[in-house]
C-alpha cells in the first residue's frame, strides 16, 4: 500500500472493518488520526463531550451488531469516555474505543496529562492494547473488532501514542473472517425437550441475547407451538410481540409485580438469551428451587440461584427449532398465563383516559405507545421514568425500546437517539428522559442539530432525582438531597435552534408528540409528571398476593 503513517494505516484498517461513523472530540494527541480521517469514507461526528461520543458508539453497536467507534484524546478526554465504554461492555454492545496518548518517549516520567490508559480501561473492556510498533496496527485493529463483535459482545480499547501515530509504516489491513454458527449437542437438545414436555407450568424468560442473535421469530414460533408463556427482561423487549396472547410483558422491577406470580407458580424456567446482569436470578429464584433450562450462545454464568438442569449452547434459533421438533406439549394448558395477562392488560388500559395533571407516568407512556409506530425507536434514560418505561412501554419488535440495564448509566438517551437516527433515518426516534438525565448530556442536542438527526426528547419533569426519592421513602419514610430546579426547557431548546414544547394538560400530550415528531430539527417536550404513582405502586406491590387468576 506504500508509505504512510500509523494513523493513516489505522484509518485504512477501520475502513476495512466497514466503520461508517467515528464519534469523538479532537485533541492534540489524536491530531494524526483526525488528519487521516479527512480523506476517509468514514464520517467523523464531533460531539460536545466524550461521554456522549461513547454512548453514541454504544447504541450504534446495540442496533447494528457492528462495533460503534468512539475517539478521544488522552487524560481527561479518555476518563470522560469511560462511562459510555463501561455501559457498552456491561450491556453487551459492540464498541471500539480509541484514545490518544503521550509519546512512548515520555511515559516513564511524570508527564503532562499522562495516565496509564491500558490499565485504566482494562476493567471496563473485554480486551485492550496499546500500539507500541506501527507494524502491529492491522493485527490489533482486527483483533479489536473480532472480540468486540463476538458473543458476548462488548467494548475493546486501542491506545495510540502520538509519536507512534506519526511514524511511517508499510502495511495493509487483515482479511476479515466470517464467524461460523455453532450448534448445540444432541444430548442437550434431547434433555431440554424431555424436561419441557414434562413441565406443568413452564415459563420462558427472554433476554437481550435473543435479540442480539436475531432469534425473535424462532422464539415466537417455539412459544406459540408449545403454548408456553413468555416474560422478557428490560433488554429483551419485543423478542415476542407484546400483543401475543402468551406475552406476559416485562419482569425485573425491584418491587413485586403481577409477573412475579408467574415465576412463583412455575415448575420450569426456560431462559433464552438471558444475561444474569439484566435481572439477577436471586430476585426470581431466590432459593434456586425452580429448575432452569439455559438456551444461549454461551454457557451459563455461575450463580447459586441459576444452576441449569440443561445448558443448550449454540445458535439460539437452531436450538429452539431443534427442541421444538423433539418436544410434545399437546393438551397442556396455560390457564395461569391467561389470567395474569388479563390482569396486566386491564391495568395498562386503566390509564388510557386518565385526566390527572401533572400527568401520571403510566398515561405518558400509554400515549407515547399510541403515537409511535411498531418499528419506531424509543431510548430510555435512567431514573424513575425507566422503571415505568420498563413496565408499561411494550414492543412489537426487537430493538424498538432500548433500556440500559447492565450498567444503567444516566445520560444515555440523547446521545443514543442520535445514533439511532443515523442507523435508522426513516424511523421516528424518541429519547425518554428524566430532568436529571437530560441535564447530564443535553449539550449533545447541538450535535444532533449539526448532524441532521431530528428526534424528540420527552422529559419527565419532577424537579428532582425521582428514583432516589422513591427508594428513600421506601427505605426511610422520607427523602433528602434529591430536589433541584430546572431551566425553562422550552427556551433552552429554542436557544439552540431546536423546537421546544410544554405540556399543559393530559390532553396536550398526544397532539404535542405528533407535532414534535414532524419537525425537521430535534425537538424537546417538557412534560410535568406525577411521581406520587411511585409510592402508590410500592404500596400495591406490597399487598400483592399470588392467587391464581382464572
Amino acid at each position: 500500500m506504500g508509505e504512510m503513517n500509523t494513523a493513516e494505516l489505522l484509518v485504512k484498517c477501520l475502513e476495512n472493518e466497514e466503520v461508517e461513523y467515528i464519534f469523538g472530540l479532537p485533541g492534540e494527541e489524536n491530531l494524526h488520526i483526525l488528519e487521516a480521517l479527512k480523506d476517509s469514507s468514514i464520517q467523523f461526528i464531533t460531539t460536545r463531550h466524550e461521554q456522549g461520543a461513547a454512548f453514541m458508539a454504544d447504541v450504534y453497536g446495540r442496533l447494528t451488531g457492528k462495533a460503534g467507534v468512539c475517539l478521544s484524546t488522552l487524560g481527561p478526554g479518555a476518563t470522560n469516555l469511560m462511562t459510555g465504554v463501561a455501559d457498552a461492555n456491561l450491556d453487551g454492545a459492540a464498541l471500539v474505543a480509541i484514545t490518544g496518548q503521550v509519546g512512548t518517549d515520555r511515559m516513564h516520567i511524570e508527564s503532562h496529562q499522562y495516565l496509564d490508559l491500558v490499565a485504566m480501561f482494562a476493567p471496563v473492556t473485554k480486551w485492550n492494547k496499546q500500539i507500541v510498533r506501527p507494524s502491529i496496527t492491522p493485527e490489533i485493529t482486527r483483533k479489536a473488532f473480532k472480540l468486540a463483535q463476538s458473543e458476548k459482545p462488548g467494548a475493546v480499547h486501542i491506545d495510540l501514542p502520538e509519536n507512534i501515530a506519526a511514524m511511517s509504516v508499510d502495511g495493509q489491513p487483515l482479511k476479515r473472517d466470517a464467524q461460523e454458527k455453532t450448534y448445540a449437542s444432541y444430548r442437550s437438545l434431547n434433555a431440554a425437550a424431555m424436561a419441557i414436555s414434562k413441565a406443568k407450568n413452564p415459563l420462558i424468560l427472554v433476554g437481550n441475547g435473543t435479540i442480539r442473535a436475531q432469534a425473535s421469530e424462532a422464539l415466537t414460533e417455539f412459544a406459540t407451538t408449545l403454548n408456553i408463556p413468555v416474560a422478557n427482561t428490560f433488554m429483551g423487549k419485543g423478542a415476542v410481540p407484546y400483543t401475543h396472547p402468551l406475552s406476559l410483558w416485562t419482569v425485573g422491577l425491584q418491587q413485586r409485580d403481577v409477573i412475579t406470580c408467574a415465576f412463583e407458580q412455575s415448575d420450569l424456567v426456560i431462559a433464552v438469551g438471558y444475561d444474569l446482569i439484566e435481572y439477577s436470578p436471586k430476585k426470581w429464584n431466590p432459593e434456586g428451587a425452580i429448575p432452569v433450562i439455559h438456551i444461549g450462545m454461551e454457557p451459563a454464568e455461575i450463580d447459586s440461584s441459576y444452576i441449569p438442569l440443561v445448558e443448550v449452547v449454540g445458535d439460539i434459533s437452531d436450538s429452539l427449532m431443534d427442541i421444538l421438533k423433539r418436544a410434545d406439549r399437546q393438551g397442556k394448558s396455560t390457564s395461569i398465563a391467561a389470567g395474569l395477562r388479563t390482569k396486566l392488560v386491564t391495568e395498562y388500559e386503566n390509564y388510557a383516559h386518565d385526566e390527572g395533571f401533572p400527568i401520571k407516568p403510566q398515561k405518558i407512556i400509554y400515549d407515547l405507545r399510541q403515537v409511535m409506530g411498531p418499528e419506531d425507536i424509543v431510548i430510555s434514560d435512567v431514573g424513575a421514568h425507566k422503571m415505568w418505561m420498563a413496565r408499561h412501554y411494550h414492543c412489537d419488535s426487537p430493538n424498538t425500546c432500548l433500556i440500559s440495564n447492565g450498567f444503567a448509566a444516566m445520560g444515555i438517551a440523547i446521545p443514543g437517539a442520535i445514533a439511532a437516527k443515523l442507523v435508522a433515518p426513516d424511523k421516528r426516534v424518541v429519547a425518554v428522559t428524566g430532568d436529571g438525565g437530560f441535564m447530564m448530556n443535553c449539550q449533545e442536542l447541538e450535535t444532533a442539530l449539526r448532524a441532521g438527526t431530528p428526534f424528540v426528547t420527552l422529559i419527565f419533569n419532577d424537579n428532582g432525582y425521582g428514583l432516589i426519592e422513591w427508594k428513600q421513602i421506601n427505605q426511610f419514610g422520607e427523602s433528602a438531597f434529591i430536589k433541584f430546579t430546572n431551566p425553562d426547557f422550552v427556551k433552552f431548546a429554542e436557544s439552540m435552534g431546536l423546537k421546544g414544547y410544554r405540556v399543559e394538560s393530559a390532553d396536550d400530550l398526544v397532539p404535542t408528540l405528533k407535532t414534535a415528531l414532524e419537525q425537521g430539527v430535534p425537538a424537546v417536550i417538557d412534560c410535568p409528571v406525577d411521581y406520587g404513582e411511585n409510592i402508590r405502586f410500592s404500596q400495591k406491590s406490597g399487598d400483592l398476593s399470588c392467587q391464581i387468576w382464572d
